[in-house]
């Protein structure tokens, strides 16, 4: 081999990248990304079953104690978000907030959607790496926070899709 040390460091590398995720020792339980992987994987088979089509978004939304949570930002709700939806952004959920927005019946259904969602690419609805979209991370939180009827568009739509009621203030439309 011309380089014996790069096939040691790369050995390490591996044995690094596929050990089990531990917290450091006597770390603050504040921040627990072991909590959270173990947390995204009991997710991932709810969240599979709960990715809907336009459709029956708009079927569920229609429904009495439905709610349409945008997560993204206030600015991007404000220049646009779907008809009936509430803004809460991600960056705020925390207990009290989310049973403010969501209220107390923690089992009703909420109907979520995010930037990728949308074919367009346009203020205030540009598109993100698709491993990075929202929604990913908001199901995760809102599961995570106790709440499980949680429902995913899991459609690519048109905004000019009259089913997608898209609510604007002109800005990039």
């Amino acid at each position: 081999m011309r380089y014996p040390g790069l096939a040691l460091a790369l050995s390490a590398a591996t044995a690094l990248s596929v050990a089990p995720l531990q917290a450091a020792p006597n770390s603050e339980p504040q921040i627990d990304y072991p909590g959270f992987l173990d947390l995204s994987q009991e997710v991932a088979a709810v969240r599979a079953e709960r990715l809907i089509d336009l459709a029956e978004f708009r079927q569920r939304a229609a429904l009495p104690e439905t709610l349409i949570l945008d997560t993204r930002s206030a600015a991007a709700f404000a220049e646009g978000h779907m008809a009936g939806a509430v803004n809460l952004p991600f960056s705020d959920f925390t207990d009290a907030k989310l049973l403010e927005v969501i209220g107390e019946n923690p089992d009703r259904d909420i109907l979520i959607y995010c930037n990728n969602n949308f074919s367009n690419n346009i203020r205030p609805i540009m598109t993100k790496r698709a491993p990075l979209a929202l929604n990913i991370p908001t199901f995760i939180n809102l599961y995570g926070y106790g709440y499980r009827n949680i429902y995913e568009l899991g459609a690519i739509v048109d905004l000019n899709d009259p089913k997608v009621q898209w609510l604007s203030d002109g800005l990039g439309l």
